[in-house]
């Protein structure tokens, strides 16, 4: 196996080149923005997550460039910043696309259809795991649980919920993506391009006009068990078949258990000499002797 000049000057322990500059006008606005979350903890090597966000929302992935950018802000060296930067899947190491589609593989999203739909994708646009698309519209990628289990399977795209997909819808989804139409979740606020998001994350306020009124909260069903620990009964509800199709025969209204139906064993009321006194239970074999 061969390795390039680059690979051969880590490994004796060379000088590698510094990482090129951003130009003067870039950097002072970095630098403004930068100080802005600097200030917001006590201690500055604190800052160094969002400033991460903040370097990536400039050019799509954490470069070489803004990882010494950080390090010099925080008086930290590079290995510090890489050392974080390499730590965390949120921060790519590469040129990656204006959307981040993700798929969720884990236990219950891909017992639901997940694997399904990640295969197809990668079939649909020509990209594996990780991969790009060539007009740099959409990076494909399996992702861990997302916790929104209630709405298996889920794809994320820069990391907003699309809920109860199948391999159609998906597919759908990536080539609305690609020609530039209009795409809304399923729940939260409008979607924006992964440099967008990134900036947020940074922790600015996102501007565009109505975006934290659109945020929302949870969906429906992860609410439930709140209404349910409120007292309040769940209302019944109608299960529509998935993928978009018509509404018809096949429409059907769901039984919404009461709150004492919807207990768990682990917290059903047991017949126990604890809750049953009419029928205590006797002392065990061990506490006789």
């Amino acid at each position: 196996m061969t390795t390039s000049s680059s690979e051969q000057g880590v490994s004796l322990g060379m000088p590698q080149l510094p990482a090129p500059a951003y130009p003067d006008d870039v950097r002072a606005r970095l630098e403004a923005d930068a100080r802005q979350v600097i200030d917001r903890y006590p201690d500055s090597r604190s800052a160094l997550l969002p400033l991460l966000h903040l370097v990536q929302s400039e050019e799509g992935h954490v470069t070489r460039t803004g990882m010494q950018f950080c390090a010099d802000m925080l008086k930290l060296t590079t290995a510090e910043v890489t050392a974080v930067a390499t730590f965390y899947s949120m921060y790519r190491r590469k040129p990656s696309g204006d959307y981040q589609v993700g798929v969720c593989t884990n236990t219950l999203c891909a017992v639901m259809g997940g694997d399904a739909i990640f295969e197809e994708l990668q079939e649909h646009l020509g990209v594996g795991n990780g991969e790009t698309t060539a007009d740099g519209k959409v990076t494909l990628e399996h992702i861990e649980c997302n916790a929104a289990c209630d709405y298996a399977p889920v794809v994320m795209v820069n990391w907003e919920f699309f809920d109860d997909q199948t391999p159609a819808s998906a597919k759908r989804l990536v080539d609305d993506l690609r020609a530039g139409r209009e795409v809304e979740p399923t729940r939260g606020a409008r979607l924006c391009t992964f440099k967008e998001t990134a900036r947020i994350l940074a922790g600015f306020p996102d501007e565009r006009p109505g975006a934290v009124e659109e945020s929302g909260s949870a969906g429906p069903a992860s609410l439930v068990g709140l209404r349910l620990a409120k007292g309040e009964t769940a209302p019944a509800r109608v299960v529509h078949p998935r993928d978009g199709g018509p509404h018809d025969e096949q429409d059907r209204a769901v039984h919404d258990p009461s709150p004492t139906e919807r207990l768990s064993a682990h917290d059903a009321p047991q017949e126990t000499s604890a809750s049953d006194p009419a029928h205590p239970a006797g002392p065990t074999a061990e506490e006789g002797e």
